[in-house]
């Protein structure tokens, strides 16, 4: 994009006429100076005399104004991409970072101008000459500006969500109408950078299959865990040192070996010792994934009896707490009997407004401990959950611990 002539120029004489434009000399542009009451001392020697070119007009150009990381990114020669569909507010990704758009007015007309040159060129470039005659290109009364944003995932594990995996044998997976989408056809739907992206894949767990990305079907999921979290129990493996090889002979005729590794690689951490791999298996993901299994088809459980019945499904060895459940479940301790019940922060909106309408919806008040999990994924770089907090939510005191409500009224 070629600099923009204006306020930076020492002396510039205009001309509006846009073809036979008469070549100023040095008297005519003195006479201007003088006119204009300027004290030629006061500037530098070189004047600018602008003229509109054939082609210039507005509308034609767009100007972007860029903080330092993405110009050098353009300058690096990697691309710049403006995604979101026709009923999306566009935003600008760069290879791991999302950028909202908005239109910025300006009260200065801004002129594009080929070969302009600054202040600071002009004194090191003290040969130019002393009148410099530039054609306009274009001009704009405005300019996009661009303000980092959280990017925009939900609509990721919503079309993947379309079509869940079910395994191998299912028949639905064989006459399924739903569209299957590769990495390309996310990059061109999804609102966010091409990490991004990747690292939220990463996050819901998304496989590839056959060359698309699928999320499993939670009970597939499940069965899958079983079949794993038996054969640790009956070879008395630690959950620290799951081998791969072991598990894909002795499972790998139930199911094929890549979704083996794949819950593996869910539910452990991979790592390989004395040339074999083996797996760290994460005890708090497996209590949390049986504890949703339970409550999936309750609309309430009764505390005292899901904490039971939770310990006593997880693997031996594994020990549940409610601090696992964050994001996940919700516990009602003004009931009684008390009582907890699914509340996924995947199914929240991703609107900040919304999604406080809807927590505040399903609780008029709560806690900084209870909220928290349900809306730090909200906050934007730097800014904290309190900070969200003031913003959207008036405090009070209930029986002497401080609680937030609605600024709102909730319909």
């Amino acid at each position: 994009m070629e600099a923009a002539a204006g306020r930076g120029m020492e002396a510039v004489a205009r001309s509006s006429e846009r073809a036979g434009v008469a070549m100023r000399n040095r008297a005519e542009v003195d006479a201007t100076l003088q006119t204009a009451k300027l004290n030629p001392a006061e500037l530098l020697p070189a004047v600018h005399c602008l003229s509109f070119g054939p082609q210039a007009g507005g509308g034609e150009c767009c100007l972007l104004q860029l903080e330092p990381g993405l110009c050098a990114e353009l300058e690096a020669g990697r691309s710049l991409i403006i995604r979101g569909e026709k009923d999306e507010h566009a935003v600008l990704c760069s290879k791991d970072k999302t950028y909202d758009m908005k239109i910025a007015d300006t009260s200065n007309m801004l002129l594009f101008v080929p070969g302009c040159k600054t202040p600071e060129e002009l004194k090191a470039d003290q040969a130019s000459c002393n009148i410099i005659h530039s054609q306009i290109a274009g001009f704009s009364k405005n300019y996009w500006e661009l303000r980092r944003c959280r990017p925009k995932l939900k609509k990721l594990r919503k079309l993947l969500m379309e079509d869940p995996y079910e395994g191998p044998d299912s028949q639905k997976d064989q006459t399924s109408t739903f569209s299957k989408y590769t990495t390309e056809d996310l990059l061109n739907l999804i609102q966010a950078s091409e990490e991004e992206i990747l690292r939220q894949l990463q996050v819901i767990d998304a496989c590839k299959i056959e060359g698309y990305w699928r999320i499993l079907d939670f009970d597939y999921e499940m069965k899958l865990l079983s079949h794993v979290t038996q054969l640790i129990d009956s070879e008395s493996w630690p959950l620290s040192k799951v081998p791969l090889c072991a598990c894909l002979e002795e499972l790998g005729s139930l199911e094929p070996r890549e979704m083996i590794e794949h819950i593996l690689l869910s539910y452990g951490r991979k790592y390989v010792d004395d040339g074999e791999v083996f797996f760290e298996m994460h005890e708090d993901k497996i209590c949390r994934a049986i504890a949703q299994m339970l409550l999936q088809n309750a609309v309430k459980f009764n505390l005292s009896e899901f904490e039971e019945i939770w310990q006593q499904s997880v693997p031996e060895g594994m020990t549940t707490r409610l601090d696992q459940l964050q994001g996940l479940a919700l516990v009602d301790r003004s009931s009684r009997p008390e009582t907890i019940f699914l509340l996924k922060v995947e199914d929240l909106p991703e609107d900040n407004q919304e999604r406080f309408n809807s927590l505040f919806g399903i609780r008029e008040k709560w806690t900084e401990v209870d909220i928290t999990p349900y809306i730090q994924d909200l906050c934007a770089e730097k800014q904290t959950v309190g900070a969200l907090l003031t913003k959207y939510a008036r405090t009070s005191m209930l029986n002497g611990v401080k609680v937030y409500n609605s600024r709102r009224p909730i319909s």
